[in-house]
């Protein structure tokens, strides 16, 4: 095992393999990107708490130390004044992925195919380019992801969802208090699942699409730009698009659901 203790700003070249990551920071910024240089770990800012950075049997670990509990209310006030912030850059290779967390903060991951396990307690998910098992989640914040394919789960208590440009298969996307809004491009045989409690859901699909297509609020209202979904009974819609190879499935409890189209590529 490599390690290395980064107590101000500092860049470490990694000469080894990296095949996953395990990053956990207790505040600040966290910035994951693909390349096809050397690993590498840039920190810009560190505060009072210092990083610790191992690898070992391929895996990057980058960790604030965390003390054995909080000495009461000083501690409390000083992770938010910095005691306990750092902003960390990371290059690794196309095909890492991993676990990425911040409590309080940001992440933005960019071109990882290996997928990637993201969990900010109070901040913002910025996903860009990923492929693989991608699953992100925010207590009290927003998740945006953009180009993202294979296998995707987003979750916020509160706060937005945002979703563009996905040619994901698999799509999980839920929110209690907050709005959805996605622009997909999928696959054949794709499965969409969006659900909110208290917001509004926003779902654009390719004129041309191939899905079975069920959307329901409890307590709202459901609109569709395409003509051949038959409203079934109170605030549902449910039809049949193309030959209905895939399934998009949208409920809302309290709040509006619309479905828009686009126009299929090359028309």
């Amino acid at each position: 095992m490599t390690s290395w203790v980064i107590e101000r700003p500092d860049r470490l070249t990694i000469d080894g393999e990296v095949k996953s990551l395990d990053v956990s920071l207790i505040s600040g910024r966290l910035n994951v990107v693909a390349t096809d240089g050397p690993p590498r770990v840039e920190v810009a800012a560190i505060g009072r708490r210092h990083l610790r950075v191992q690898l070992e049997s391929g895996v990057l670990r980058v960790h604030h130390e965390r003390p054995g509990k909080w000495p009461g209310l000083l501690s409390f006030i000083g992770k938010f004044v910095g005691w306990n912030r750092a902003d960390v850059s990371l290059a690794v290779p196309y095909g890492a992925g991993g676990d990425l967390s911040v409590v309080s903060g940001s992440v933005v991951a960019s071109g990882l195919a290996g997928g990637a396990r993201v969990d900010v307690t109070s901040g913002r998910i910025t996903l860009l380019g990923l492929d693989g098992r991608t699953a992100a989640k925010v207590i009290s914040g927003s998740i945006e992801a953009l180009h993202v394919d294979g296998d995707l789960s987003l979750e916020t208590v509160s706060g937005e969802i945002t979703l563009a440009d996905s040619a994901a298969s698999r799509v999980r996307a839920r929110t209690i208090s907050g709005s959805i809004t996605c622009d997909l491009d999928n696959p054949a045989g794709s499965e969409i699942r969006l659900d909110t409690t208290s917001g509004e859901i926003t779902v654009r699909v390719r004129e041309d699409s191939d899905l079975d297509v069920q959307l329901h609020a409890v307590s709202g209202r459901v609109a569709s730009a395409f003509a051949g979904l038959p409203k079934t009974a109170g605030n549902s819609l449910r039809g049949t698009l193309g030959a209905g190879t895939g399934r998009l499935y949208v409920n809302a409890v309290s709040g509006t659901i619309s479905l828009l189209r686009r126009p299929a590529e090359g028309s």
